[in-house]
């Protein structure tokens, strides 16, 4: 069974359609990496999968259950309540903008949301929210605030705060756009670090040789819809014109 399926998505804004009938799935363990030029719609069809985006057409499953659907009548259909905080318990997210707490400290920032709304004992969170830490490299730093971490901490800091909630699968957005090169580079070796981990990963990004790396599967996107799939050799090498146009011109960069 998959993890992920997203089935015939269609996502439109003021009238333009963003996603144009995408379909994709993500099995246990696998690393997915999205890429293609902005606008393209990646950012968009990860927000649809976590549900941060409503869909206007498809389906959207995890672990075979039902996690958004629309009707042939148009309505969308989303579940309440303790269903759609177990569809919730799969996934983590990671954005590019970190959206920590700035009042929090970064042990609170960890910990808040398995204690609040998963009702785990503290003391096992906390306890794994240290392992977590040490795993980022940044085991002195339970005490401090966002304010006084770098870019890449405070990343990496964000990226302890969604394991922490144990999904199954971690949906990044561009996790290095806002970072310099010196802090893309720490941030992509802690990702690529939780690969033992074989927890499943989607990951939206522009790092090419990041993603030809530590993907089991690449999809390329242009203009709403998927117009390359596959391992990550055979898309990076391939000859459609789309695509190498693209790395072009982010080579050129």
């Amino acid at each position: 069974m998959n993890l992920l399926e997203m089935n015939h998505i269609r996502k439109h804004f003021d009238g333009l359609e963003v996603i144009q009938d995408i379909s994709l799935s993500v099995g246990e363990g696998e690393i997915l990496s999205i890429i293609g030029p902005s606008g393209s719609g990646k950012s968009t069809m990860l927000r649809c999968a976590t549900m941060l985006e409503k869909i206007d057409a498809g389906e959207v499953l995890y672990m075979g259950e039902r996690a958004a659907c629309v009707t042939e009548d148009g309505r969308q259909i989303y579940p309440k309540g303790e269903e759609a905080k177990q569809i919730r318990s799969y996934f983590g997210l990671v954005f590019q903008n970190f959206n920590l707490f700035p009042h929090y400290s970064v042990m609170k920032n960890i910990t808040d949301a398995p204690i609040t709304i998963q009702k785990r004992k503290r003391d096992e969170v906390y306890e794994e929210a240290r392992s977590l830490l040490k795993k980022m490299g940044l085991e002195d730093k339970e005490n401090a605030y966002p304010c006084q971490l770098s870019g890449g901490q405070c990343q990496r800091v964000a990226i302890a705060r969604a394991l922490a909630l144990n999904p199954r699968i971690l949906f990044f957005d561009e996790p290095t756009s806002a970072l310099d090169p010196e802090l893309t580079g720490e941030v992509l070796k802690v990702i690529r670090s939780l690969a033992d981990l074989q927890i499943a990963m989607v990951i939206v990004t522009h790092e090419m040789a990041f993603a030809r790396s530590i993907s089991d599967r690449v999809i390329f996107m242009d203009k709403g819809v998927v117009a390359l799939e596959g391992k990550p050799d055979a898309v990076f090498d391939s000859d459609n014109g789309r695509i190498r146009e693209f790395l072009g011109k982010i080579a050129e960069r």
